[in-house]
């Protein structure tokens, strides 16, 4: 009898359980997104390092795949059919063009961040050159090839202004985005280097000569970001985007030595 009891109880009690619990709402999964985010090279630190794993501990359903190149470089990408769904520039030149030829969305596009361009030794260089000023006494100089790297396009444009431009034309030593200019210069493979603030920050084999007045630019080192108008993920895109422009992701850029944008 007891024993029947205590079955007869227990059938209760799980009848009780299920049913208590079919009527508890089900939380609905979200659908796994992944993003690619197309990134200057300079961005790739802070990125790789903070931001990127900030970003999906927010949004646990969203994974970011980070390709870093030369500005120029992933406009190509882009305009051939990179599956990006967010573009973060470090010139303001080639976000324009994408937005002109409609590949990027005009209404997401801001301007995020701010840079300075910076003239670098390595630290145990025992270069001559103190400045803009004599910078035509160097052998080599490293710079990003201005036709796809935004900080070539503005060495050529504040040495251009300077009016050395010309002279030092069989000095000069092209690379394909900032990261390789430093890195010529970290190995002394080239005198000098012209890179971002940024990059020189993110290195302790070179120091910084002189930094570049912005009297000698047309316009301020502006690094804008935008969503790509093909992406399948419009509503991650704009999480993502909103985010770099957040005040927590602006404090990790700042670590990384940017400025806030206009």
């Amino acid at each position: 009898m007891k024993k029947g009891l205590s079955i007869l109880l227990a059938g209760v009690m799980a009848t009780s359980l299920f049913g208590c619990s079919s009527n508890e709402p089900k939380e609905e999964k979200k659908e796994e997104v992944k993003l690619t985010i197309a990134a200057a090279a300079s961005l790739e630190n802070a990125f790789e390092e903070e931001l990127i794993p900030m970003f999906e501990k927010e949004y646990p359903n969203v994974t970011i795949e980070g390709v870093y190149d030369s500005s120029g470089k992933l406009q190509l990408q882009i305009e051939k059919g990179l599956d990006a769904d967010v573009f973060f520039s470090a010139a303001t030149t080639q976000m324009n063009a994408l937005k002109d030829e409609d590949l990027v969305d005009a209404d997401s596009i801001s301007n995020v961040l701010e840079n300075k361009l910076v003239l670098i030794k390595g630290k145990d260089s025992n270069t001559s050159v103190t400045g803009f000023d004599n910078i035509s006494d160097a052998s080599i100089i490293a710079i990003g090839d201005p036709e796809v790297v935004p900080a070539g396009s503005y060495a050529k444009e504040a040495l251009t202004n300077l009016g050395v431009w010309d002279s030092i034309q069989d000095r000069l030593s092209l690379a394909g985005n900032v990261t390789e200019v430093l890195s010529q210069v970290e190995t002394q493979n080239a005198q000098i280097g012209l890179v971002y603030a940024t990059d020189a920050a993110s290195s302790d084999k070179v120091e910084v000569v002189a930094e570049c007045d912005n009297s000698l630019l047309a316009t301020p080192v502006l690094y804008p970001v935008g969503r790509v108008s093909s992406t399948k993920h419009k509503e991650e895109a704009d999480s993502l985007i909103q985010f770099l422009k957040s005040d927590k992701a602006l404090k990790v850029f700042k670590k990384y030595g940017f400025k806030k944008g206009e």
